[in-house]
């Protein structure tokens, strides 16, 4: 058997494998990139992201001609309409975004390797190609960024046909008429969203009291708001008993009685790190009692030269934070300067509509500082709003005590996502408040919200309104 030698080895090819593949070889390392998919970007290309996101864009198309159009256009989708006619854009934008990715790899002379790989030594791994061709490879420093799949919960039978996960929902064939949801995180709630706006009679199912808790309760209400008045329904402090297919229809018994049947069930509750395989323990490694690789802050592991980033050290899991953990796990490894340490990472969630965080909650902030100063824009004030049918969205500044520092942002709304950047960058820079009144903003505009929600602050200030 065949061993090769490599600088840099990175277990897989998804956000934070190919950040830490760019930076080791900008850094002029010799770069080996392992993945067990064949086209670049990993299962975020593949099955993650990038499919999810293509559907949710025609989605959000949908349901936003429904409300700009006040009935003049007819978009009632037709009955057994193929999931793939909803998605015709998806092979182009794959194909393309791939390209770019794999023309990136070239151009930093990174080798990318199509195989399985585990773990024979702390510095050796043994790679198995599709064809059975086998080879090791020596390695000064290993990243292990494997990514994560699916949970399995048991008595949860994914059969990928009626009974399905987040990595085969969107192998349906036909757009089916009903739907249960189980787990109320950010891919449950992402998914029911998308299907409810394409017309699908979606019933999340959750043991927890709101979707999304983790959030800004403001937050959280308000996409429950939104989904419910969509035509979705969210059954809380709910237990599964059992799930069954009889062949026609998924049938869920809760615990206490309740009976529920559909077409199909998602079972979204949590993914679990994608390391079976890697034997782990033969390079030294074990695992949380949550069964995710521990590391420092760094991204180090307990074997000093081995790194792992992304899905496999657990949450935040974003794609975002994934890239930057790789970038910093291989500038920490070489002795690089890290940079800022960024813990003003942007959080986003492509419900519909979509959310988006930054820095600290209201409930945060009072905890740690006692006293905040909060200020309100809902986007139904907003013009922009009002023209593009957005009037359910919120923009949230959480201000310290004096109501100048911004701590942290909150944003529920079609264009979320891309509006949290404007805080996020303020508050890097230690803007104060003022300053999204103190200057002018395009009109008609939702970034108009921080003018509207930084003079709400102002206005606690000054005492012209009581303290939020």
């Amino acid at each position: 058997m065949s061993t090769e030698e490599a600088d840099l080895l990175v277990l897989g090819g998804g956000p934070s494998g190919q950040k830490a593949a760019l930076e080791g070889a900008r850094a002029g390392l010799r770069v080996m990139l392992v993945d067990r998919e064949k086209a670049a970007g990993g299962e975020c290309v593949q099955h993650g992201t990038i499919p999810s996101k293509t559907l949710r864009e025609c989605a959000v198309y949908l349901h936003g001609l429904r409300r700009r159009s006040e009935g003049v256009v007819d978009i009632n989708l037709p009955p057994n309409l193929k999931v793939a006619s909803l998605m015709r854009r998806l092979r182009k934008v794959l194909f393309s975004y791939q390209d770019v990715l794999s023309e990136e790899l070239e151009r930093n002379a990174i080798e990318r390797r199509h195989g399985r790989a585990r773990f024979i030594g702390a510095d050796e791994v043994e790679v198995s190609e599709p064809r059975g061709n086998t080879y090791r490879v020596r390695a000064g420093f290993i990243l292990i960024a494997t990514g994560s799949r699916p949970r399995r919960p048991e008595g949860v039978d994914v059969d990928h046909e009626h009974i399905l996960d987040s990595d085969s929902i969107l192998s349906l064939i036909y757009l089916p008429r009903s739907m249960t949801v189980l787990g109320g995180g950010v891919i449950a709630c992402e998914f029911a969203s998308v299907f409810t706006a394409l017309d699908v009679d979606v019933t999340i199912v959750d043991r927890y009291p709101r979707p999304l808790g983790f959030l800004d309760p403001e937050l959280s209400d308000g996409f429950l708001r939104a989904f419910e008045s969509n035509g979705g329904s969210f059954l809380a402090d709910r237990r599964t008993a059992s799930v069954e297919c009889d062949g026609y229809e998924v049938v869920t018994r809760l615990e206490g009685g309740e009976e529920l049947r559909t077409e199909k069930l998602l079972c979204a509750q949590g993914r679990v790190a994608n390391v079976d395989g890697l034997v782990l323990g033969a390079a030294g490694l074990s695992l949380t009692e949550r069964g995710h690789v521990p590391v420092n802050e760094f991204c180090q592991t307990a074997v000093p030269h081995i790194y792992a980033a992304g899905d496999v050290i657990g949450p935040p899991a974003l794609a975002a934070t994934a890239m930057e953990q790789g970038r910093r796990a291989v500038r920490h490894a070489l002795g690089l300067e890290l940079g800022a340490e960024g813990s003003l990472v942007p959080a986003g969630i492509y419900t519909i509509p979509e959310i988006a965080s930054v820095g600290l909650t209201e409930a945060q902030a009072r905890e740690r500082d006692g006293g905040v100063s909060v200020g309100r824009a809902p986007f139904r004030e907003l013009a922009r709003g009002q023209i593009s049918g957005n009037t359910d969205g919120l923009l949230k500044l959480v201000c310290d005590a004096a109501g100048r520092r911004i701590l942290g942002t909150q944003i529920l709304g079609e264009g979320a996502t891309e509006l949290i950047h404007v805080a996020q960058m303020a508050m890097i820079g230690g803007l104060e408040v003022d300053v999204f009144f103190q200057n002018v903003m395009n009109f008609p505009t939702l970034a108009e919200a921080y003018r509207v929600a930084a003079l709400d602050v102002a206005s606690h200030r000054a005492g012209l309104r009581p303290a939020a």
